[in-house]
C-alpha cells in the first residue's frame, strides 16, 4: 500500500502538494506520520465513543452493566457454590477489580483484531495511515475503563465504609496509568497481530473470542495466585497478565504484593510483542486488499 508524503518539486513550473511513493521497507512504520493525521484520530475515537451506544436505551449505562452482571454471576458461581477464596477480600471488591482490569486488555484485543478486515472498503478508496484506526479503538476503551474504574472506587467505599476488609495502596497510586499503558500496548499488540494473520487465516477471527475467553481463566481474574501451589506456580507467572492483574489488586484491595521482576518481563514481553505485530502489520498493509 502506498503512502503520502508532503514534498515541493525543485521545478518553479509545478509545485507538488503530495508525492505517492512506494513503502521503502519493512521497518519503515511511518509513525510520524500518525501525529501529522492526529485529527483523524481523535475523530475516530469520538466516533467510537458516541455512536456505539447511541440510540440505545441504556446509553452509557451499558459501561458498567456488563462489570456487574458478571461480577454478580462469578460471585455465585465461585464464591457461593464453589467458595473459591479470595485471600479474604469481598469477594464482589475481588471479582469486579479483576474483571475491569480485564476487560480493558479484552476490549483492546476484540476492537482491533478485526482491523483490515472490518475497514476494508474506507481502506480502499483513500489513504491514511492505518495504524491510526487500532490506535484510536484503544484510547476509545480507556474512556470506558476510566468509568468503570469510578465504578470500583465507588463500590470499594461502600464496602470499606461498613466495615469490610480492604486496605488500598495510594502510595502506589502513580503505578496504575502504568499498568493500564500496558495493558493497552499489549492489546494492541496482539490486536494487530490477529488482523495481520486473519487477512490470509480467516478461521483465527473465529478463535479470538475463545482465545480470549481461556485465557482469562489462565490469568488470576477471578481466582487469586495464592491458591495455585508453589510447583505450578510458574505456569501462572509466564503469563504477561499475571503481574498486571495482581498489581491492579494490589493498589486498589492491598492483596499480596507487586512483583517487580514479574512487572519487568511484562514489559519486556510488551515491547517485543509491540514491535512484532508493527512490523507485520506494516507488512500486511501494503497488499491485504488482494486478499481481503
Amino acid at each position: 500500500m502506498p503512502f503520502a508524503t508532503k514534498v515541493v518539486s525543485t521545478t518553479k513550473e509545478q509545485e507538488w502538494d503530495m508525492v505517492i511513493r512506494p513503502s521503502r521497507g519493512l521497518f519503515d512504520l511511518r509513525l510520524k506520520e500518525i501525529w501529522h493525521y492526529r485529527d483523524l484520530l481523535f475523530l475516530l475515537v469520538r466516533r467510537d465513543v458516541v455512536t456505539v451506544y447511541k440510540q440505545t436505551l441504556l446509553g452509557a449505562f451499558w459501561f458498567i452493566l456488563p462489570p456487574i452482571l458478571n461480577t454478580v454471576v462469578y460471585f455465585i458461581i465461585f464464591g457461593v457454590i464453589a467458595k473459591v477464596p479470595t485471600d479474604g477480600i469481598n469477594p464482589i471488591l475481588f471479582y469486579l477489580s479483576g474483571l475491569i482490569a480485564w476487560g480493558y486488555f479484552a476490549d483492546c484485543i476484540s476492537r482491533t483484531s478485526q482491523t483490515f478486515r472490518a475497514n476494508a472498503g474506507v481502506f480502499g478508496k483513500v489513504y491514511f495511515p492505518r495504524l491510526i484506526v487500532p490506535l484510536s479503538s484503544v484510547m476509545s476503551a480507556v474512556i470506558k475503563f476510566s468509568v468503570q474504574l469510578v465504578l470500583l472506587i465507588a463500590t470499594l467505599v461502600f464496602f470499606v465504609l461498613r466495615g469490610d476488609t480492604a486496605n488500598p495502596q495510594l502510595a502506589y497510586i502513580w503505578l496504575l496509568p502504568i499498568l493500564l499503558g500496558l495493558m493497552m500496548l499489549m492489546g494492541l499488540a496482539f490486536g494487530i497481530l490477529i488482523s495481520a494473520l486473519t487477512t490470509k487465516y480467516r478461521d483465527l477471527s473465529n478463535m479470538v473470542p475463545f482465545g480470549v475467553q481461556l485465557l482469562m481463566y489462565a490469568t488470576p481474574v477471578i481466582y487469586p495466585a495464592s491458591i495455585i501451589p508453589d510447583k505450578y506456580r510458574w505456569i501462572l507467572e509466564i503469563n504477561p497478565l499475571t503481574s498486571l492483574i495482581e498489581s491492579f489488586r494490589f493498589i486498589f484491595l492491598g492483596t499480596d504484593s507487586i512483583s517487580w521482576p514479574l512487572l519487568a518481563y511484562t514489559t519486556i514481553f510488551t515491547f517485543v510483542l509491540l514491535i512484532i505485530g508493527l512490523v507485520l502489520f506494516n507488512r500486511t498493509e501494503k497488499d491485504f486488499m488482494d486478499t481481503v
